[in-house]
């Protein structure tokens, strides 16, 4: 049988997009094997069909962390067989590049961001002229790569001239677990649940003007579930502003599980800022389980995520972050039943068209392609 080793960054439990491009490589004939790191914090892992391995590093992050991650990486695919390499990000490209090259395995790249410009990047421009150099040395070089919608895709075929395909982070139709029962997890009755989730809550995502425009929101409880670097911050502003009984705060958790609460909310949010390309062109991965959770979406102005809201009319915008705007708006359409049902009418269209299950059908051709090669 062929073998693919698919590599990332962390810590393989919270990611779907990796799981489902496991899966996809098993229905085209492969052995896989998923590598990434394990983390003093993280998770354990739940059952796969496939392989995993999570190293250890001494570092967790810091330029002495990818370092770290990427010369182990070299090495474990250096004395480990593989057909087929599967690398998603630029974090994990190295090493991948090398090997193939070395091995004459085959390698297929999965950007899932616009990785050059995200804001971790963009305020620091030697370390983002590290990554840009490491992006332009290696990606012209490839024959074909996948990311994750039309915009960045565009963006690397006018650089590189490099054939991409769009392949974006839906969920499957069929992964949605009941519906959780508000009592049983500890939430209020008499509330209308509104949902933040997601592993990357950072800086620059609306998230912060999110928990202000809670204090008007008195008949409204946030669910804030997933984790990054905002965190801590909106746990003080929650604190500080006495709002502990308008939102509550839930570590990551597997899928299925945080669906179980997602379903339940009468409002998502994607409030990501236009400060930078990574941002303008994102398409979330709780952009799409909203849709699979039916649940109608809150969201700012930007490109890829507007334009799924409007083709399938199936959520609302903010026109800035201002609290009493995303307050007002909140109050709008919780206060509009009859639109209300025609979003979710509309939810439950869109949710049949955006699964995995279609857009699996164009990832499948690439890595069967690959593997006849």
């Amino acid at each position: 049988m062929k073998r693919a080793i698919v590599s990332v960054i962390n810590d393989l439990v919270t990611d779907q997009r990796v799981n489902k491009s496991c899966l996809a490589l098993q229905k085209a004939g492969y052995e896989v094997l998923l590598v990434g790191r394990k983390q003093r914090k993280s998770p354990p892992m739940d059952e796969r069909p496939y392989g995993t391995k999570r190293m250890k590093l001494l570092f967790e992050k810091g330029p002495s962390f990818y370092a770290e991650y990427n010369i182990r990486l070299f090495f474990f695919l250096l004395f480990h067989r593989a057909n087929l390499l599967l690398s998603n990000d630029l974090d994990t490209v190295l090493p991948n590049y090398f090997i193939s090259r070395l091995k004459g395995s085959k390698m297929v790249f999965d950007s899932h961001e616009y990785f050059t410009e995200t804001p971790e990047l963009v305020n620091r421009p030697k370390v983002q002229r590290v990554w840009k150099q490491i992006e332009g040395f290696v990606v012209p070089k490839l024959d074909e790569m996948i990311t994750v919608c039309d915009s960045i895709a565009e963006l690397f075929r006018e650089k590189y001239g490099v054939k991409v395909h769009v392949i974006r982070n839906i969920p499957p139709r069929k992964a949605l677990p009941p519906k959780g029962d508000k009592a049983a997890l500890g939430l209020p009755a008499d509330k209308h649940l509104l949902i933040l989730q997601g592993s990357g809550i950072n800086i620059q995502r609306g998230a912060e003007e999110l928990v202000q425009a809670m204090t008007l929101l008195d008949d409204c409880f946030l669910m804030i579930i997933g984790g990054g670097d905002v965190l801590p911050i909106l746990k003080q502003m929650v604190e500080e502003q006495k709002i502990t009984d308008r939102v509550r705060f839930f570590p990551r958790m597997p899928y299925q599980q945080m669906m179980a609460y997602t379903q339940l909310a009468e409002l998502g949010f994607c409030l990501d800022k236009d400060t930078n390309l990574n941002y303008r062109f994102s398409l979330p991965n709780k952009l799409f389980d909203f849709i699979q959770a039916g649940v109608p979406i809150v969201a700012s102005h930007l490109t890829e995520i507007e334009k799924i809201i409007r083709q399938y009319d199936i959520g609302t915008f903010i026109e800035n972050h201002e609290p009493s705007t995303i307050a007002a708006i909140i109050k709008e359409a919780l206060s509009d039943k009859d639109r209300l049902a025609v979003w979710k009418q509309h939810l439950a269209v869109a949710a049949q068209d955006l699964c995995w299950e279609n857009e699996e059908k164009k990832l499948l051709p690439i890595y069967l392609g690959t593997k006849e090669e």
